[in-house]
């Protein structure tokens, strides 16, 4: 595959998206080949939306280009209507017609297209069946949970079978139990369909059940792109290993060592330099900080910041920085406060050390 301003011959989405801001400059180049599913991550402000609004057309762009199944939809010098690029864009809301039913909404789409009236409703009923709405074909959107509004939106998507489909955040808005029971939903409907998908999401979760390539997005630029096992596994930056809840260390080897601070680890075979050791979930563990002089793996720490989540706390160390997440009650055993020291310990067979 070629990128930058040359086709990249078999992609049903070539795009080379560039937008300048006052203070932000977009410049992301993203291939998507037919069938794929691919996830975007990227924290607030990166440029996520931006990349599907310039795609779908919502926002037009006077550098680079957008290409759907090989025409050009978005040059400095044309830009092809939203409606005519064979690209939906689903967000958070599902933005139903009020004063249509379930049906309607569904066959709206279809409608617009040139489908005839009677295909159109049939067309729609049969999505709502694979949607799981069958029975609600001839209700009202008010009389709609949000997660039914949502399988609308989606039947209401495919039911036209878009080149590409984008989805902005499609499960942020739901409550936990929905979100899971769309996001298995569309784990069976797009590869049904055979639809090429762009799924902006700040969940890992989205991203390993529904894509098999993972594009990174981080001011602006794309900052790794790659099979989601690979990107999950090795990150190239730290908020990669963020969303990857995989520890990200840059040390040095020298002597068949890694070293980085206080901690130490094994690095035969790997050339020495810089490195990154890439330390799995569950390989770093509170120790006692008496260990550190006589245990291998372990080392002295001193804590930066103690962050929440949704099984206790992340206690974040520097020298180096490690985070190794423990209940509440063990930071209260343990009287584990920002400044303070603790011993931490690592599994070294689990600790991967790749050169940069």
């Amino acid at each position: 595959m070629e990128r930058g301003g040359r086709t990249v011959t078999g992609a049903a989405l070539d795009a080379h998206v560039v937008v300048r801001r006052r203070g932000f400059v977009l410049d992301a180049a993203v291939t998507v080949a037919g069938g794929e599913v691919i996830a975007v991550m990227g924290p607030s402000g990166a440029g996520k939306s931006t990349l599907l609004a310039v795609v779908s057309g919502l926002l037009r762009s006077r550098e680079g280009h957008v290409r759907v199944g090989g025409r050009d939809v978005s040059t400095p010098e044309r830009q092809v209507a939203p409606q005519r690029r064979g690209v939906v864009l689903l967000g958070q809301e599902p933005h139903l017609f009020p004063h249509l039913t379930a049906r309607d909404n569904v066959a709206f789409g279809l409608r617009r297209r040139g489908v005839r009236r009677g295909q159109a409703r049939a067309e729609a009923e049969e999505w709502l069946a694979r949607t799981g709405l069958a029975d609600h074909a001839g209700h009202a959107p008010r009389e709609l949970s949000g997660g039914q509004q949502q399988r609308v939106a989606l039947a209401r998507a495919l039911a036209t079978r878009p080149e590409v489909l984008l989805l902005d955040e499609p499960l942020t808005a739901l409550d936990v139990e929905t979100a899971a029971d769309i996001r298995a939903l569309l784990a069976t409907q797009l590869p049904a369909a055979g639809t090429t998908t762009v799924m902006v999401t700040h969940s890992a979760v989205d991203a390993v059940a529904l894509a098999s390539r993972l594009v990174v997005l981080e001011g602006g630029r794309v900052s790794q792109d790659g099979p989601i096992r690979d990107v999950l596994t090795t990150p190239a930056t730290a908020f990669g290993a963020m969303i990857a809840g995989v520890g990200r260390v840059t040390g040095t080897v020298a002597g068949g060592v890694w070293q980085a601070g206080a901690l130490a680890v094994p690095a035969g075979g790997v050339a020495e330099g810089s490195a990154v050791a890439y330390l799995p979930p569950g390989a770093v563990r509170l120790a006692d900080p008496r260990e550190a002089a006589s245990v291998a793996g372990a080392w002295r720490a001193r804590v930066a910041r103690l962050e929440p989540t949704v099984a206790g706390v992340r206690v974040v160390t520097t020298g180096p920085e490690v985070a190794v997440d423990v209940p509440v009650a063990t930071v209260a055993e343990r009287s584990i406060a920002a400044g303070g020291e603790i011993g931490m310990r690592v599994d070294l067979a689990a600790v991967r050390i790749v050169a940069e």
